[in-house]
């Protein structure tokens, strides 16, 4: 189960990052065609000169107005789309980067996963031996514990018939010794009769 919610996160991430490279390229093209309209804009732009009714006109200062009022034009367009294409690429380092330590972070609890699951592989292993070993030892205690009930009751009635042996025995001999006693008692009655 953590192996594959490891997985899952990393295709999370995988596709976190094809969306940034997504993003990236957008951005990039998105940055181009600002940039290839803001020199349009700045072609397009038109300058108008005032111009004065005296016969001398000087053409080199409004060559040179022009000239610069374009440089100015195009240096302020170029920065600012400089500036924009900073701050994107800014705002996507950044993501970049912390995606990259999510990914990295990532990448190591994984590798961390990886060695929980082989180290409770090896306990998983090693329980089951011992499982294995312990329902071995159970059986052979039950063989033997069958064995040695068999064996008591074999005894159990070994002795039950020597006791009943016995009993029997006691039985007769207290017959016997009844019977002496009767016939003592008769020899004792004929002997007082003889000595009166």
């Amino acid at each position: 189960q953590d192996v594959d919610a490891a997985y899952m996160n990393k295709v999370e991430l995988q596709a976190k990052a094809d969306s940034l490279t997504d993003e990236v390229n957008f951005l990039r093209t998105l940055y181009d065609m600002e940039l290839s309209q803001m020199q349009s804009h700045v072609s397009d732009t038109s300058v108008v000169l005032s111009m004065d009714n005296n016969r001398c006109l000087d053409l080199d200062s409004i060559i040179a107005e022009v000239r610069a009022q374009y440089e100015d034009i195009a240096q302020r367009s170029k920065a600012e789309a400089e500036a924009l294409y900073q701050t994107k690429l800014g705002e996507l380092q950044t993501t970049a980067g912390r995606h990259g330590d999510d990914l990295r972070s990532t990448k190591s609890e994984i590798m961390e996963l990886n060695r929980m699951i082989q180290r409770l592989r090896a306990e998983i292993e090693s329980v089951k031996k011992q499982n294995s070993n312990l329902q071995t030892a159970i059986a052979e205690a039950e063989q033997r514990g069958e064995m040695a009930l068999k064996d008591a009751n074999a005894k159990l009635q070994e002795l039950q018939a020597a006791l009943q042996k016995a009993k029997d025995d006691l039985a007769r001999l207290l017959r016997d010794y009844q019977e002496l006693m009767n016939v003592k008692l008769a020899l004792d009655v004929e002997i007082a009769t003889y000595r009166k």
